[in-house]
């Protein structure tokens, strides 16, 4: 026997059991990455969104949900809300820049342009808003949101899905 000295990254759709594994994705992203973005309150407000289990499985169940899996065990997911709104795009800190949130937007990217939409928006962190550019997005507008008493910020992005040259 030998150890795989290739990880396998694959893709699956989101089940209602996934939904205690990817709130501690979504904890754990949040905790360990956002830290020189947000304060300590701001990411505590921020992550007691997912602390209603059935709202957080709600939410990710009424969504196009992927999860992003690392030799079986889910390390990411997304969510795509409607046709062309990335709501919710988180990966676990240990594999953060590995290339699982790029494979994740793509696959959503796809799916998206299938169901006919003609670019994608999303309200960026402003910890993810780098990595959003580097992947065709453009920065719209900043926004403040209040979350569990806390102002948070973020931008609103778009990326255009239309071949160079075409309207939508």
């Amino acid at each position: 026997m030998s150890a795989s000295a290739h990880p396998k990254l694959a893709l699956r759709p989101f089940l209602p059991q996934d939904a205690p594994f990817l709130a501690d994705i979504f904890r754990a992203s949040i905790e360990e990455l956002t830290g020189d973005d947000y304060s300590g309150a701001q990411q505590d407000a921020w992550i007691s969104s997912a602390d209603d289990m059935e709202g957080f499985a709600g939410r990710l169940g009424k969504q196009l949900t992927l999860i992003g899996t690392l030799n079986g065990s889910p390390v990411g997911f997304i969510s795509l809300a409607g046709t062309e709104q990335v709501d919710m795009l988180f990966v676990h800190p240990a594999v953060a820049g590995s290339g699982v949130a790029k494979m994740l937007l793509e696959a959503i990217e796809k799916l998206a342009k299938a169901r006919g939409a003609t670019r994608l928006t999303t309200d960026a962190s402003d910890t993810a808003l780098g990595f959003f550019t580097r992947q065709g997005f453009v920065p719209q507008q900043r926004n403040t949101i209040a979350l569990a008493g806390e102002w948070l910020a973020n931008t609103t992005m778009h990326k255009s899905l239309m071949p160079p040259g075409e309207r939508s």
